[in-house]
């Protein structure tokens, strides 16, 4: 009769057993592993020839850009200018056009402080404007650089002729000016004059000069002597101050920088008349 002998396994079997008696599985004897990569490659190709799709639809003729429309009726921005920023910026069709570089073409325009730019379907980009509103011009004392001021303090460099007050000041107190500039309005309201000019020096003194010439030296704001109060006892008491004088004359210059009372410069004469309160 012919032994019977045990056949020792093969080498090389993706089965094997580890030294602590557990059976190692490969990669490929596992279907869930296989299932998940292949769903991921899956994935990935479609989105590949999804973005190539579209980007292939997107570079149609179909979908070129034919019209820049601005919404908000520019008051001080020519059509001109509207013109070179759209031709200089809109650059390829409705789904490729940067609306971020549209957007910083349309601001860098004078009087332009916002842009807003959005696609409007088919073939059409929406730009809607904020113009500037100049209130005052503005001159730094260092450079002597004239710019203009808006309504929320901000400079800005554009050209005008407009009637309005000029502020003098250090840089980046153009804001501050203009805040004070409506304080003192208000002060010199009973007078019946005009404030066309205040000035700011690096020391923080006030200067201010009325619309028939007058120059007023407000100095620093001290807190013994405020500056509301002695505007106020100037406006109080300046008419009763011109009548007590001996005679008549063309006032060129008041300074405020008193604690209790004023000093009146003449024109075209450099010693200082002094009335106390």
């Amino acid at each position: 009769m012919a032994d019977i002998r045990p056949r020792p396994a093969a080498r090389g079997t993706a089965n094997r057993r580890t030294g602590g008696g557990r059976l190692r599985v490969g990669v490929w004897h596992r279907p869930a592993v296989l299932n998940l990569i292949s769903d991921a490659l899956l994935l990935v190709a479609t989105a590949m020839i999804g973005y190539a799709l579209v980007t292939w639809l997107a570079a149609r003729p179909a979908f070129q850009l034919r019209e820049v429309t601005v919404l908000t009726p520019p008051a001080q921005v020519s059509a001109e200018q509207l013109q070179y920023a759209a031709r200089s910026a809109v650059k390829g069709n409705f789904f490729t056009v940067d609306l971020v570089q549209v957007r910083e073409a349309f601001e860098k325009l004078p009087w332009v402080r916002r842009a807003q730019v959005r696609r409007h379907w088919p073939d059409t980009l929406e730009v809607r404007l904020e113009e500037h509103q100049a209130v005052a011009y503005w001159t730094v004392n260092d450079s002597g650089d004239t710019r203009l001021v808006n309504r929320q303090g901000e400079v800005f460099v554009a050209a005008s002729n407009a009637h309005m007050p000029a502020f003098l000041g250090p840089e980046g107190y153009a804001g501050y000016l203009l805040a004070n500039y409506a304080r003192f309005s208000e002060l010199l309201a009973p007078m019946g004059r005009e404030l066309v000019e205040l000035g700011l020096s690096a020391r923080e003194a006030w200067q201010l000069t009325l619309d028939d010439g007058l120059v007023i030296r407000l100095g620093r704001d001290r807190e013994k002597a405020h500056v509301e109060e002695r505007i106020a006892r100037f406006v109080a008491t300046y008419p009763k101050a011109l009548a007590k004088l001996p005679e008549p004359m063309t006032v060129a210059v008041v300074d405020l920088r008193y604690p209790n009372g004023f000093a009146l410069l003449p024109a075209g004469d450099k010693k200082a008349v002094e009335s106390k309160k």
